[in-house]
């Protein structure tokens, strides 16, 4: 999977290298300096789009209500059992825990590979163990922030072979995104920008 990642990382990027090192070198002496003046303008801000452009705040705003990631809190003392019916009841693989009665303040997270490990495989009681007996402390918690590029997640993600990761500013927590959310944020960046290089190659700039 980690592979994957790198491959459309660095794929987009040789790309978009290649175009541009075609753009301003192709033929140079050829072209009249008014022209090569338009190039070098349409180039620079061919630059200023990038790859790296999207932040998480953008799959924030793009998940709509469900963004603040409300639903997908628990408690320490909630029960495992219950924290584990809220996954399956919502298709998601991981909640935050927050303190009991403070809802932005996070204690850190549960997740499926939480459950697997501490649960089933030590063959313990689901409804007699509390959230905060297994879940992942927040020291030891990976987060973003809502300028964190998406790219740099996807990094973080996948370095630390995580597929969920919450999202925090000044005020607490605000979101969290999945590995599945990061993916289709870079591939639709880098189709973007694969539009807009071919828009400019063929005088759509």
């Amino acid at each position: 999977m980690q592979g994957g990642f790198k491959q459309i990382i660095s794929h987009g990027s040789v790309l978009k290298s290649a175009v541009l090192r075609h753009v301003r070198l192709v033929n140079p002496i050829a072209k009249p300096l008014i022209f090569a003046r338009h190039e070098t303008t349409s180039a620079a801000r061919i630059e200023e789009h990038g790859f790296e452009s999207t932040k998480i705040a953008d799959i924030l705003k793009g998940k709509g209500k469900g963004a603040d990631g409300s639903w997908l809190w628990c408690t320490t003392d909630d029960s495992v059992y219950d924290a584990v019916k809220s996954m399956t009841q919502h298709n998601v693989g991981a909640l935050v825990v927050v303190k009991p009665g403070e809802n932005k303040s996070i204690a850190g997270i549960i997740t499926e590979r939480d459950y697997l490990r501490k649960i089933i495989v030590q063959g313990r009681s689901s409804k007699s163990t509390k959230v905060g007996d297994i879940m992942t402390e927040e020291n030891k918690l990976i987060t973003v922030t809502p300028d964190t590029k998406v790219l740099k997640a996807m990094q973080l993600m996948t370095d630390n072979r995580i597929r969920h990761i919450p999202v925090i500013d000044q005020t607490g927590m605000i979101g969290m995104v999945s590995i599945g959310d990061v993916v289709r944020a870079v591939v639709s960046e880098h189709r973007e920008e694969l539009n807009r290089l071919n828009a400019f190659i063929q005088g759509g700039y």
